[in-house]
């Protein structure tokens, strides 16, 4: 459940906390007041896309906070950091999270539904994914899509054994071209830095050995050297020893800085002697070095690109070249990865028909109680006879048809539903597939678009059916679904110093009745449109006292339908 929502320096908002309750917490106020901006707030905390064109004007960086309570009692704080030059950072109880942890825990915490998010069952394409959803196929669909993966790949081998001759003979003498352009440098891992090293070295020859000389005299031939003046130096601490202990420590380590120094001696003695002051190895070393950026430049932009493109010309080539013993091989492999495929699509197919039907049904259910009663819903499964048509989601395509009406044929869905139709049958099929945890949050922005009259009270009677179970946040301009709240926010926008901001604000009674005549009437609001309003939350209170006192007679039905193939 998310128990503490904190944002700073977000778009329109300059600071703002929230505190959310159990059960439906409605967010409610003017059209640009900063409300979904909320809801951007969740999702960037939930692993979404981050850009700097999302931090407040003016400011360095923006923060969102969040705590969230686990129904084992355990508390998870969630930070998400936005520079203004689109960098982020994320933590998950104070320790750095990667975007692909946010969403892991995104998973497990909440749904997040958003605004237009009804648009994608326009879609018939969409409609596999929200199927697979809702009968919880996750590992069935994954093996398909790695299967599909395995035998495009065989294919991709066998297609190359089969290329017409001409062409096949110019890819042959290409990609020869090229792996011996590469193989002529025969360049080396690692060889570009080992030579910049070299060319160093060389172009300091005169240098080096200055260095190395001076170095050599000052610690062991020179008239003053370390190593004599050292010998010196080791007496009077060992007769500081003989008198106090406390230098008896360094006087033990007299042996190893000897040895250490005299193998610093011997090696300066004999660096100068090594060094290959050769304008000759200096001129080969650049032409080395020319030689391989040339390669970088053409072949990956660096040499770990150029071995990898070798590599790959290489295993072109042997495919290219292939016998014929090889090319039946890769037949044979390419039938068996196909074979395999089809096997894991057709038993997937075989789980969709059946979850098909019952999510027909169960939606049919919920969209009678979302004021769709004659409502008649197939999820049909058509499929792909064609190999080219088949995808990684298998070898069907799914589609929902609809019959709104009595007497009217079962139709696509995206042909003949409405904007509010539309939304109703997202809200069911978003809470058909959400999973069966107590203290889950749902976020809803804006799920009532396109609905009013008694399809709005339907609607805010399945969010409030959904809050005794989940914790419910829901954006909306309706006042038949704010009336419902157990917690009602209400979110304003003031100008200051010529600034926007947003303030949240958690209304009690009365401020329920104004905003809720707010939302009845617009900025007149009299005293027969506050009538109404506390008529409608008095109503409603009514609705929910009752619907509790007949869940504690009766088990409640199911919101979803069952899972599994």
């Amino acid at each position: 459940m998310l128990r503490f929502l904190s944002v700073r320096n977000l778009a329109v908002i300059d600071a703002v906390e929230v505190e959310f309750d159990h059960g439906l917490n409605v967010l409610t106020g003017e059209t640009g007041a900063g409300k979904s901006i909320l809801v951007l707030a969740i999702d960037l905390l939930i692993g979404g896309r981050a850009s700097a064109d999302l931090v407040r004007t003016g400011e360095d960086s923006a923060a969102i906070q969040a705590i969230f309570d686990r129904p084992d009692g355990r508390e998870i704080i969630v930070r998400r950091e936005i520079s203004s030059l689109g960098r982020s950072r994320a933590f998950i109880d104070d320790t750095l999270a990667t975007s692909a942890a946010l969403r892991d825990l995104g998973g497990t915490v909440i749904d997040l539904h958003g605004q237009h998010e009804h648009q994608a069952l326009l879609d018939p394409a969409e409609h596999v994914a929200l199927l697979d959803t809702f009968a919880g196929h996750t590992a069935p669909v994954t093996d398909v899509a790695a299967r599909f993966d395995a035998w495009r790949a065989a294919a991709g081998a066998l297609d190359r054994t089969r290329l017409d001759e001409r062409e096949k003979r110019a890819r042959i003498d290409m990609a020869s071209f090229q792996l011996q352009e590469i193989d002529t440098v025969a360049p080396r891992e690692d060889e570009d830095v080992t030579l910049a090293t070299e060319r160093g070295v060389l172009a300091n020859a005169d240098r080096l050995t200055r260095l190395s000389s001076d170095a050599y005299a000052a610690l062991y031939e020179g008239e003053q050297a370390a190593l004599a003046s050292l010998a010196t130096t080791w007496k009077r601490v060992a007769d500081l020893a003989a008198i106090d202990p406390a230098f008896a420590p360094y006087l033990e380590q007299r042996d190893s800085v000897k040895s250490q120094l005299e193998d610093l001696a011997f090696m300066l003695r004999g660096y100068a002697d090594r060094l290959e002051a050769s304008p000759e190895r200096l001129q080969a070393v650049e032409d080395r070095l020319a030689a391989i950026e040339r390669l970088k430049k053409k072949h990956g932009g660096s040499l770990a690109g150029v071995l990898r493109r070798q590599q790959a010309l290489r295993d072109e080539l042997a495919a290219l070249e292939a016998s014929d013993e090889r090319a039946a091989a890769l037949a044979a492999a390419e039938r068996d990865a196909r074979d395999a495929f089809l096997s894991a699509a057709r038993a997937l197919s075989a789980a969709r028909a059946r979850a098909g039907r019952r999510l027909g049904s169960a939606l049919e259910s919920a969209l009678a109680e979302l004021a769709m009663p004659k409502c008649r819903v197939q999820v049909q499964l058509e499929p792909l006879e064609d190999p080219a048509a088949w995808t990684r989601d298998g070898i069907d395509r799914v589609e929902f048809f609809l019959s709104p009406n009595p007497g009217e044929e079962l139709r696509p869905l995206a042909r003949i539903a409405s904007g509010g139709e539309l939304s109703r049958i997202m809200l069911a099929l978003r809470t058909l597939a959400a999973p069966e945890e107590a203290g889950r949050t749902l976020v809803f922005d804006e799920v009532d678009a396109g609905i009013g009259g008694a399809a709005a009270d339907a609607v805010g009677a399945r969010l409030q059916a959904l809050a005794r179970t989940y914790q419910v946040l829901c954006i909306t301009h309706l006042p038949q679904i704010a009336a419902r709240a157990d917690a009602h926010l209400q979110l304003s926008k003031q100008v200051r110093s010529g600034r926007t901001l947003t303030t949240v604000a958690r209304l009690d009674a009365e401020g329920r009745v104004g905003e809720i005549g707010r939302m009845i009437a617009g900025a007149e609001v009299s005293s027969r449109v506050l009538a109404s309003a506390r008529e409608m939350l008095a109503s409603r209170r009514r609705d929910e006292d009752k619907a509790k006192g007949e869940s504690e007679t009766r088990r409640p039905a199911k919101a979803k339908g069952s899972r599994g193939a």
